[in-house]
């Protein structure tokens, strides 16, 4: 009875040390270990350069906050109290419609929606609501963060912001109320200095203040997902201490920018290239 009893007890304990794929007298193999995790893949981030394929006048007084074309309409913002505009008019031309803007207010970035444009001031707290064709003011709405650059997603039915900090901010497209944010990265680490801005689908185009450096970045993600080094730009006569790169159009129905800077007495068409 008592041998019995042991040969019973010895098979279960067989019995279960095969079920739990142990070694220990199983002949079952043991599960392998999962193997530790290996560091996150690197991110791909395109290094682009600029190819100049046309050359245009700009208005050397202009200092530029923002540019966006419309169909054959170019529309440019301009700062400094006192000498704040938003124009449009074909490029490289003289503009054929102008409204400038009463001390104290300082002009920063622009975008259109249709059949009306927002303008935006720097640390004067009001975003300007105008008719698109006639630049006749509609309406100001109060804007807490400072103003720095606009640009419009209309698939998806909001205005993408930047104050100067690393962070993008999404709002109404109505009444400029903030929807959400998402923070800019470059490799993990924040990209500060986010200033004017193109939208182009789902990717936002970024000056990164103050330098002749682009951005582009994934809107849903913040992920940098290529930098652009406008450097070689020919930009002839500089004028004044800040005449740096400002101002980025997407050309309608291509693939190629408008550039400009801050009292550059030159635009720039170009394309962008592998370096």
């Amino acid at each position: 009875m008592a041998l019995a009893l042991a040969m019973a007890l010895a098979l279960a304990e067989a019995v279960l040390d095969s079920s739990r794929g142990t070694d220990s007298g199983s002949p079952l193999r043991p599960r392998a270990a999962t193997p530790p995790a290996g560091p996150p893949a690197a991110e791909h981030v395109e290094q682009l350069g600029v190819e100049v394929l046309a050359t245009m006048p700009h208005d050397p007084r202009a200092y530029t906050q923002g540019l966006e074309m419309v169909g054959d309409t170019l529309y440019e913002s301009t700062g400094l109290a006192g000498e704040s505009s938003v124009r449009l008019g074909p490029p490289g031309r003289s503009p054929t419609v102008r409204a400038d803007l009463p001390e104290p207010l300082f002009g920063e970035g622009i975008t259109v929606l249709g059949p009306t444009l927002w303008q935006l001031t720097w640390l004067d707290h009001v975003a300007i609501e105008r008719d698109a064709r006639t630049l006749a003011e509609l309406r100001r709405v109060p804007y807490a963060q400072e103003g720095w650059g606009v640009c419009h997603q209309p698939g998806h039915g909001r205005l993408v912001t930047s104050d100067g900090s690393s962070r993008l901010t999404f709002r109404n497209p109505r009444t400029l109320a903030p929807t959400g944010e998402v923070a800019v990265t470059l490799h993990g680490r924040p990209v500060p200095q986010l200033n004017e801005l193109e939208c182009v689908g789902d990717s936002v185009y970024a000056n990164v203040w103050p330098s002749s450096r682009i951005v582009r970045v994934d809107a849903g993600t913040g992920r940098v997902t290529a930098e652009i080094d406008a450097s070689g730009l020919p930009v002839p006569g500089k004028q004044r201490h800040a005449a740096v790169l400002n101002g980025i159009a997407a050309v309608p129905g291509t693939d190629e920018f408008l550039l400009t800077g801050k009292w550059w007495p030159r635009m720039f068409r170009v394309a962008l290239v592998a370096r």
